[in-house]
């Protein structure tokens, strides 16, 4: 597959467009969230065109709770065929062992390998899928910068960002047109920085 010709065909299209161009090629497309600020606008189309696609959502357990209360809003509201993946051990469990390590402490890599990458892979492997919708995009990291509409992850799993080339306010007009609610009290312990890239995508 030539990403770069895709890339090329893709520009200029509609997320709706690009989404349902991924789901005509997918045999087991899957889209992935964490209740962050602006999901609910991939969630909403994606689901929009294909309503039962599984919606794989690995919760750290350190949400805040607005962020569970807008996912569980969310939910309800698109009627999500929501996989839940979570850490294999406790909050309180860790909070003894580990606490939040900052970046700068060793620990860091095994904090994030707990609560993010094991049970990210984890569903993975148990999703088995060949198309992954994401919601990244341009702007939030220096990673995320180079990755372009569609890319593939090392696993070699097409992924698709179709709202790649949106800023922040196309994304608060999509939502304001559609009466989507939206979250901002948001807390992800791996990361810190909001401009850091949390590791699922490198």
């Amino acid at each position: 597959m030539n990403l770069e010709k895709i890339n090329k065909q893709l520009q200029g299209r509609s997320p709706e467009e690009i989404i349902s161009w991924a789901i005509s090629i997918a045999q087991k497309p899957i889209v992935t969230t964490n209740f962050r600020p602006y999901e609910v606008a991939i969630l909403n189309l994606v689901t929009s065109i294909k309503k039962d696609i599984v919606v794989v959502w690995c919760d750290t357990g350190y949400n805040t709770p607005q962020t569970y209360k807008h996912a569980e809003e969310i939910i309800e509201k698109l009627d999500l065929n929501i996989h839940l993946y979570v850490p294999k051990q406790t909050v309180a469990h860790r909070n003894i062992i580990l606490g939040i390590p900052t970046v700068e402490d060793s620990k860091h890599t095994v904090f994030t390998e707990q609560v993010k990458l094991e049970p990210f892979f984890r569903a993975m492997e148990e999703q088995q899928p060949d198309v992954w919708f994401t919601n990244l995009r341009k702007g939030q990291t220096a990673f995320r910068d180079r990755i372009n509409i569609v890319s593939k992850s090392k696993d070699g799993i097409l992924k698709v960002s179709p709202f790649y080339n949106w800023s922040d306010k196309d994304l608060e007009g999509y939502l304001l047109e559609r009466g989507l609610p939206n979250e901002f009290t948001y807390f992800d312990p791996t990361k810190l920085e909001s401009n850091r890239e949390c590791g699922l995508h490198i």
